[in-house]
Parts: C-alpha cells; structure tokens; sequence
C-alpha cells in the first residue's frame, strides 16, 4: 500500500509524535509497503512521489527532555498562514491508500483532523472524530464513562473542572482538596501535570496550568500502582506496569530510556488482569471508539482499579506501552501497525 505517515504538528507533543512517526514510516517500509513521513505543520516541497522513499531523519527518533518550543516551531515554517496543514500535506494525504496518524496531543488527537479527512473522502487509522474529541477532553471522558464504571465497581478519582485566570488561583488554592493532581484538561503525555500535597505546590501547579489556557481537571490523588491495559481490535492486551525511577511517571520519565521500569505482562493476580481488561473495554466502547487505545489505572493494595483516562493514539516510539503489551502477545511491531491500518480501513468503510 501507499501509506502516509502523519506526524508533528503544532502541539506541546510534538517530537513525541515525530519519533512515533519514524518508527512507524520504519516499520512499514520494511513490510514492504511504500510510507512517506510528512510533518502535518511544516508541510512537504518538491515531488511528493519522491517522499516515499525519502530518509527517514534519525534525530527524530530522538526525545529530548522537555516540550519543544513551539514559536521557533512557528517561526520554521516556511510560509505563512494559520492553517495547522503545511504546504502540500492534504495533496499527499490525498494520493495515499491510507494515512496513519502517529499524532500526539491537541489538533492531531482531538478530532478535528479526523473531522477533516472524513469531509474529504481521506482514511485514516484510528478512531473517529467524535469519540476522538470526548476521549481528549479528561473532564468529558469521565463524565461519560463513570456510569459504565460503576457497573464494574470500577471507580475513577473524584475531580473538578476549574477555568480561571491568575487572579483566581489564592482563592482555589485554599479552596480545593489535597493532595491532587492537576491536569491541563486536553493534553497528553503528561505534559503540565503536577501532584499537589501543599497548598503551596497547589497554587505553582494552578500557575502552569495557565500555559494550556488555564483549563484544567483538579483530581484526587490516589496512591497505588500505575498499571496501564492496551485495547486492540476490542480486546485487552496484557496490562503493563509502570515503576518510574523517581517521581512520577512525567513526560521526562516516559520517554527517557532508563527512566522507568516498564513490566509486561503486570504482575498482578489473574482477578486484577481481569477487571482492568474489562474497565479499558467499557471506556471504549462508551466513547465509541475503535481499533486501538490505551487506559491509564491506579490499582491500590486492595486491587482496586481506579480509572484515570484513555488514549486515542497512543504512542508508537521506542520506548512505548502500546507496542511491548502487543509483543507480550506475540504481535511484533510491524505487524502492529498493519493490523491497525486493516482494522482501521474496515470501520473507515463502514462508516461510509
């Protein structure tokens, strides 16, 4: 197949999506299929026949230890415009059998890509627009999912949705609940997430928080073990636990090789597997999405599985969850991403 490989973009999560896209465009070229990297923002030049066999850049590959900077990103461009698709991008995505979409994060995750390549006739891997949009949103997810949960006896921490400007922040430092945690409510990647156990670390979470537009969910800490269940083709994968060697598991220590200890299959009782598979399954399917996800749990002493959020797209990197729960399974990473892009080209034709 012609296969577009999607990446970049404008989003805090950029070089995440940058380095699953290479890995993805590697993989399936050498499943014999001819892939193109394209960075959604900076756009292509040039012939675009001659993209699918262009290098794959190695320095992508690459992680580095903070959010890129995304004015100089804007200021790289080489025209201008406030279209988030560069020169040339939907002209290629066009001439493809399918694009797969290793975006990360907000204009790439949220829907409205997706929303974009249906009016145009474009298939792309992953979910649709709409279950896209509410799975970003952390505050709509839980509102939605709470009640399938709950059947399972599957709780997600107590939150609230703030909007606030810096003025506000005394009156919700003193106001809310600790300890916290407190998420930008349409990110990823745990980018701009803070635990709060002081009033004082409350008020400097609040304050960077006001980089994401000052939209946030404030959730109730729990602590426990961070265990993490992959969804692909509706069924659950092996779950996967995630030991950070220090502090919590930040972008720093997602993406860092080393910086955390990743065990898959979990070592959890078969019970715990078992209603973790099952609560992945339920967010799924009552945000409607499709092909392939991952959810976020904290499983306490008592194995309880408290829901935290699901993921979309989830990442595709070296260092990713998704793909080492497919191997525990016997599903190598170029198969992976073929079996995405089939399921995916089926609900595409379904949905037509």
């Amino acid at each position: 197949m012609k296969i577009v490989v999607l990446a970049g973009g404008l989003s805090p999560e950029r070089n995440v999506s940058l380095s699953s896209g290479c890995k993805v465009c590697a993989a399936l070229r050498e499943r014999g299929h001819e892939a193109a990297l394209i960075d959604m923002y900076l756009g292509t030049e040039g012939d675009p026949l001659a993209l699918f066999a262009a290098p794959i850049p190695e320095e992508l590959t690459k992680i580095g230890r903070e959010a890129p900077d995304l004015a100089a990103v804007k200021a790289s461009r080489p025209v201008d415009g406030n279209s988030q698709f560069g020169p040339g991008v939907l002209e290629i995505c066009g001439m493809a059998d399918v694009v797969f979409l290793g975006l990360h994060g907000t204009c790439g995750e949220d829907g409205r890509v997706q929303a974009a390549f249906d009016l145009m006739g474009i298939p792309y891997t992953g979910s649709g627009c709409l279950g896209s949009a509410v799975a970003m949103d952390k505050d709509l997810t839980k509102r939605l999912a709470e009640p399938f949960l709950e059947r399972l006896g599957v709780p997600t921490p107590q939150w609230e949705l703030v909007r606030y400007r810096a003025e506000d922040i005394p009156a919700l430092a003193a106001r809310l609940d600790l300890p916290c945690v407190v998420k930008p409510s349409a990110s990823g990647s745990s980018i701009g997430v803070s635990i709060a156990h002081d009033r004082g670390e409350l008020a400097a979470a609040l304050a960077q928080c006001l980089d994401f537009g000052g939209v946030c969910v404030v959730e109730q800490y729990i602590a426990g073990r961070e265990i993490q269940v992959g969804i692909l083709e509706d069924k659950a994968l092996p779950s996967i636990e995630i030991i950070p060697k220090t502090g919590f598991y930040d972008y720093e220590n997602k993406y860092q090789p080393g910086a955390a200890e990743e065990i898959t299959p979990a070592p959890i009782p078969a019970e715990w597997e078992r209603r973790l598979g099952e609560a992945a399954l339920a967010v799924f399917h009552a945000l409607g999405l499709s092909v392939y996800s991952r959810a976020d749990f904290i499983v306490t002493e008592d194995g309880t599985p408290w829901f935290l959020e699901i993921n979309t797209l989830p990442g595709m990197t070296p260092t990713s969850l998704l793909p080492q729960e497919a191997a525990a399974v016997g599903i190598g990473y170029g198969e992976l991403c073929e079996r995405i892009i089939e399921a995916s080209l089926a609900v595409r034709r379904a949905e037509k």
